[in-house]
């Protein structure tokens, strides 16, 4: 795809830092770049050290010069780097001589736009540049990279292949349908429908790790007053980011905080105490923790072992807010007051799972276990993410999934083999959008608008 505009931006972060990056991609990259720096030969790949010019001929920093020549460049296109000193204002003169001379400031995202319009990644491998940035673990970062060298986008191809190769089979066959041959069987249809069902299945619960450890996880902390959320929220960030009294009551509003436990980026809330109150303001927060709530993906309620409610009381609050579909830990708390024996949840009304954990949240005994709890209740499973995926890809691989169910349904019931293939054929589009072979403009403006400008 030819894209005439030569763009520009800052390439490092905002502020002082002893070295600042300046990019540009386009046709005038070189030509700009011979301007700035006075010399005519700038040759691809060769590092060249000079002196950087204004148009009134006055040095404005000595720099490094790069360059690369199309299509051998992250864009595919001429590419040039300054690595000058990183004065904020150094840089802003470069991108003010720059836009003098032709080019114009990119758009957020613009250069990885470029790159996957001019085949040189696909849109997986674009989504991982931005995330590769955002990465908030070690384990983030290494799945951020498999994504970025491919790996993801093997493994949807490689499902693609299948489709196709049956598809055409099948399409193949409609030409011969008054034929007194056995297709279906002769072609081992089902059997290849199973394994592209299964193969789906596999990718998309490893996909599924992948957006936990991209998107993190919310876990809302309540329960009735003074049961210790509060301290609890301070033991799991470790540091005091709520306060914590005796009297019941104390936290009113939503207290946030971001913490990661074994590499897993977790959104912790600490919620108002869950009780009939006439306080107009405890009444509010009492509102916005069972909101915040209803949008968790794990939820622990949190009780005093010595003055324990009821399933009862519990589904006072939750049973009407709470979605069926998301797991409650329920946490004993308190335990160096008394024995563990004294209470379970298990021993009342026989409503509770099983996921109960005894803590301290003042001591940190029990945490190992609360932790562990946290992880199960989410599906997380250790080494099963290869890769980082997003909320898109695994809508796609769904509707995939549900279209190759569909044509295994079609093919049961004998409504014909056109209905077949044109189910595979949606189950094929769907994770094409996945890389980028069928996408909306509209769908490319929204996943490069969240990147990073320069990138």
């Amino acid at each position: 795809m030819f894209i005439q505009d030569t763009i520009v931006a800052i390439a490092t972060p905002a502020g002082r830092g002893s070295i600042g990056v300046i990019r540009l991609s386009g046709s005038l990259s070189l030509s700009i770049a011979q301007k700035i720096t006075y010399k005519k030969n700038i040759q691809p790949r060769v590092i060249v050290y000079t002196n950087l010019y204004d148009n009134k001929n006055e040095v404005i920093d000595e720099a490094i010069v790069l360059y690369f020549k199309a299509p051998h460049s992250f864009t595919g296109e001429d590419v040039v780097e300054f690595q000058s000193h990183g004065s904020p204002f150094v840089l802003d003169t470069l991108i003010e001589q720059c836009i003098g001379l032709g080019a114009r400031i990119a758009r957020p995202g613009e250069f990885s736009e470029r790159a996957f319009l001019n085949q040189k990644i696909d849109l997986a491998q674009a989504e991982a540049v931005a995330d590769l940035i955002d990465a908030s673990s070690r384990t983030a970062a290494k799945m951020a990279i498999r994504s970025l060298q491919g790996e993801f986008s093997k493994r949807i191809q490689g499902l693609n292949q299948s489709i196709i190769h049956l598809r055409t089979y099948l399409e193949a066959t409609i030409d011969f349908s008054d034929e007194e041959i056995d297709f279906i069987q002769n072609g081992n249809v089902i059997e290849q429908l199973k394994t592209i069902v299964s193969a789906i299945s596999d990718i998309r619960g490893q996909a599924a790790q992948g957006v936990l450890m991209r998107e993190g996880i919310s876990v809302v902390i309540a329960g009735p007053p003074n049961a210790g959320k509060s301290t609890l929220i301070n033991r799991l960030s470790q540091k005091e980011v709520a306060i914590v009294t005796p009297i019941p009551g104390t936290t009113r509003d939503v207290m946030r905080e971001y913490i990661v436990i074994d590499d897993i980026p977790i959104h912790i809330v600490d919620t108002a105490g869950l009780r009939e109150s006439h306080d107009l303001v405890e009444q509010e927060g009492i509102k916005r923790a069972i909101k915040e709530i209803q949008n968790a993906d794990c939820v622990l309620w949190v009780v005093d072992i010595q003055d324990p409610v009821s399933s009862q009381d519990v589904n006072k609050f939750l049973s009407v807010d709470l979605p069926k579909n998301i797991p409650i830990i329920y946490v004993i708390n308190k335990i160096d007051t008394c024995a563990h024996s004294s209470f379970s949840f298990a021993d009342r009304d026989g409503e509770f799972s099983a996921k109960t954990v005894y803590i301290s949240a003042q001591s940190g005994e029990g945490f190992g276990h609360l932790k562990n709890q946290i992880k199960e209740s989410i599906g997380y499973q250790d080494n099963q993410g290869v890769f980082l995926a997003r909320r898109r890809h695994l809508q796609a691989l769904d509707q995939s999934l549900n279209c190759v169910q569909q044509a295994a349904i079609e093919l049961n019931n004998n409504t014909g083999i056109e209905l077949v293939a044109e189910n595979l054929r949606l189950a094929h589009v769907a994770l094409s959008e996945i890389v980028g072979e069928f996408s909306s403009d509209d769908l490319l403006g929204e996943i490069f608008s969240t990147f990073c400008i320069g990138k």
